[in-house]
């Protein structure tokens, strides 16, 4: 009898080990993943720069109305808040009527930001997400009026207020500013970036109007757009001067044309007119306080891809 002897062992190799999933070694040296970037000290010594060229208009005209005259006189001036800033400001509510001319200014503004981010957000969502005949032509209308000066429509305008006795009333400012084709091209352009239309049709196929459409889904994703928006449309609004003093007189005045009335005189006083100033500067900082988040958060939302 032969005995019967096992087969050889086969060579074993060397089993490679999977590679993990997504493990893929970047080329040379690379940014680890959520590691935080920081500026080297010339980029901060830039932002400092520009900080301070940006805010020291501000800050002169706190430190303005807080002198005399005859401080602002010398020369040098000086760069340090004085005393006088109560004794300016009772100044001003002396020589015109600046709390009625801050709430009509107010009312102006308000207005026209509310009328204007919700007529332009309407017009908006049609131009860049329905389908009607003549959608181009009309678009290329609205963007053609920003083309056309506004002083040229100053007399018809002034004609048809005085045929509807509007003159010397705020519905003579108010509604010639509640549509702006600007407005109307900016949040278009907004809606089309940022509205997908797989949701556009998914609520239609779930039986939603086109209003309930614009409630429940485009006013939510454009809230950032409606809020940058309605920012520079209240700070066009509040510094508007040209047509304000043509519809509106002294009795009845925004902020703007009640300004022309502080330091009359052979000599200007200019530390009544910044104190003017200044109180006609601080509704704008609080708006841009309340909608600062809103537009940074707009900001965000756009410079994030995926």
């Amino acid at each position: 009898m032969t005995a019967l002897t096992a087969p050889p062992n086969p060579p074993t190799e060397p089993v490679a080990e999977p590679a993990a999933a997504g493990r893929t070694k970047p080329p040379g040296r690379g940014v680890r993943a959520g590691r935080t970037l920081h500026g080297g000290r010339l980029s901060y010594l830039i932002l400092a720069v520009a900080l301070l060229f940006s805010a020291f208009p501000f800050y002169w005209t706190i430190v303005a109305a807080s002198r005399s005259n005859a401080d602002l006189a010398k020369v040098p001036p000086s760069l340090l808040p004085g005393p006088n800033l109560i004794g300016n400001f009772e100044a001003v509510l002396e020589q015109a009527d600046i709390g009625k001319a801050l709430l009509n200014s107010l009312i102006v503004s308000g207005s026209i930001t509310v009328g204007t981010v919700l007529c332009s957000t309407l017009a908006g969502f049609a131009f860049a997400k329905l389908r009607f005949r003549g959608r181009g032509m009309l678009l290329a209308l609205t963007i053609g009026t920003m083309m056309i000066p506004p002083q040229l429509g100053v007399i018809p305008l002034f004609m048809l207020i005085a045929e509807l006795q509007w003159v010397n009333q705020l519905q003579s400012v108010i509604l010639p500013g509640l549509v702006s084709a600007f407005g109307v091209f900016f949040m278009r352009q907004y809606l089309v970036q940022s509205l997908p239309d797989e949701l556009i049709e998914a609520a239609r196929v779930d039986g939603a109007s086109y209003a309930r459409i614009f409630w429940s889904i485009v006013v939510p994703i454009a809230r950032p757009g409606m809020a940058v928006l309605g920012m520079l449309t209240f700070m066009a609004a509040w510094n508007d001067f040209f047509w304000p003093i043509i519809a509106l007189s002294s009795q009845n005045p925004t902020v703007q044309v009640a300004l022309r009335q502080l330091g009359g005189g052979y000599v200007h006083d200019q530390s009544v007119i910044m104190a003017g100033t200044l109180l006609g500067t601080l509704p704008v900082l609080l708006v841009f306080g309340l909608l600062g988040r809103q537009i940074v958060g707009g900001i965000m939302q756009g410079a994030v891809k995926g």
